[in-house]
């Protein structure tokens, strides 16, 4: 560990732009600098100690620096680090793909790699269309998402995305997207139950106007993440599922933020017993530690993609490091950690302490409302509780507050003023019961001190 903290962090401000970052206020702010991992906590060049609550970006899941994780790359290292998958076969990739497989929900078979989420979701929505093409079924063009939905930051994935923050700059280059409402109660007027209608009546209507045209329709099942955390009431994944078959298009589950036990189960899709077309898994596939992302499909559909050499049905896609032999070790590695140490049997209790102290949280006189779907908690702080009235998202309450769970110890990142906790899903009671008790106390009595100031 370097002692030079200040070297290291006038030189990240004179090299790296980093992302989803306002760039001039990160150059005027001292910052953390990361330099070591211990568990579920991360070390900065000063030797501050912080708990991990947002599992480094929602991909850690075992901790930091885990034995058996690191001796599977290390062991990796003196084989082979990396060898393409065009044209040739890689042993790690083949095993990898077949545990994936066996977890995965029952009908999907095949597995086509890529290194990121966005990367998967774009080819999810290429294998999609190209499907419907090499059927026969020239039409079906189209593609029906949920608004405040977030799929990447590729082009293709940017246009299924709902979120105008992150993606109005960029619409001139994007494709048309069909949106839906969000199924959920926390910004219209109803129950649950009503906004899940609500959006199930406004799919099917799309599905009725562009009748022959949708080629698929994407969600990101139970839980929509970067939108804040909107977790959808029951049964509208399961509603999904069955307008999608009833009208003959794709569904396109995309499980980036969502899969390997971040809602209490390894994919979320388990909660309705839904089988997608298409499933996207990144971030937690290798447990935080190397670039991967799988792209599984169905048996039908890789059928589709069969032809003579005249027919032009190959899937023209690839990436560099597709099935990268690294990234496959530590995915392995991950995947046998999960059944040896029960780490889905170990998730009630986690779950219901969260719930616990956000019961406790949502009382507060900032608080508007409390969201949870496993690990996966969204705190939304408004200015009037009442009305649920918003701050001025110039006032940053969000990034303030987290900024001041640093000194206690805790790191996390805001969606807007929505305070995210994703805890990663190995972690011990007592860290996350400190971690929890972080919150709620920064909430209670730091929370006060920064919506006076911007008032």
């Amino acid at each position: 560990m370097t002692d030079k903290t200040s070297y290291n962090l006038n030189n990240d401000k004179t090299y790296v732009w980093h992302p989803f970052t306002q760039m001039s206020s990160w150059l005027e702010e001292d910052q953390i600098i990361i330099d070591k991992g211990e568990g579920f906590f991360l070390i900065d060049t000063k030797r501050n100690r912080y708990i991990d609550g947002v599992s480094s970006l929602w991909c850690n899941v075992h901790g930091h620096c885990v034995r058996e994780i690191d001796k599977a790359v290390r062991n990796q290292l003196e084989i082979i680090a990396h060898s393409t998958l065009l044209g040739l076969g890689q042993t790690r990739s083949i095993e990898l793909a077949r545990k994936l497989i066996k977890i995965a929900p029952s009908g999907l078979a095949k597995v086509f790699y890529s290194d990121s989420g966005a990367t998967s979701v774009e080819i999810a929505l290429k294998m999609a269309y190209q499907y419907w093409q090499n059927k026969g079924d020239r039409k079906k063009t189209k593609f029906i998402a949920l608004e405040n939905s977030y799929h990447g930051d590729t082009v293709g994935s940017v246009s299924l995305g709902g979120i105008s923050l992150f993606h109005s700059i960029f619409k001139p280059l994007l494709f048309e997207t069909l949106f839906a409402p969000s199924p959920h109660p926390y910004r219209f007027d109803g129950t649950p139950a009503q906004c899940r209608d609500r959006s199930l009546e406004h799919i099917e209507t799309l599905l009725k106007k562009n009748a022959g045209k949708i080629a698929a329709i994407i969600v990101e099942p139970m839980v929509q993440g970067a939108a804040g955390i909107i977790v959808h009431p029951a049964g509208f994944l399961k509603a999904v599922r069955e307008l999608a078959t009833k009208y003959n298009v794709l569904l396109i589950a995309d499980e980036v933020a969502t899969g390997f036990a971040r809602t209490g189960k390894m994919f979320a899709c388990e909660h309705e017993n839904v089988t997608p077309d298409i499933l996207c898994l990144a971030k937690g596939l290798t447990a935080g530690y190397l670039p991967l992302a799988a792209t599984l499909a169905t048996q039908e559909i890789f059928n589709a993609f069969l032809g003579p050499v005249e027919e032009h049905k190959t899937f023209y896609h690839g990436h560099t490091y597709t099935g990268n032999a690294l990234a496959c070790a530590a995915a392995i590695a991950s995947l046998e950690l999960f059944e040896r140490n029960k780490i889905i049997e170990s998730l009630p209790p986690k779950i219901a302490l969260i719930r616990k102290k956000l019961a406790e949280i949502s009382k507060l006189k900032f608080i508007g409302n409390t969201r949870q779907c496993g690990l996966m908690a969204g705190i939304e702080i408004v200015k009037d509780k009442k009305t649920r009235a918003s701050f001025d998202s110039a006032a940053l309450i969000g990034a303030k507050v987290c900024r001041a769970m640093r000194p206690k110890n805790a790191l996390l990142r805001p969606l807007g003023d929505v305070i995210v906790l994703m805890p990663a899903p190995a972690m011990d009671l007592p860290t996350l019961d400190i971690l929890l008790d972080i919150v709620y106390d920064t909430l209670k009595t730091d929370l006060p001190g920064i919506t006076k100031q911007a008032k």
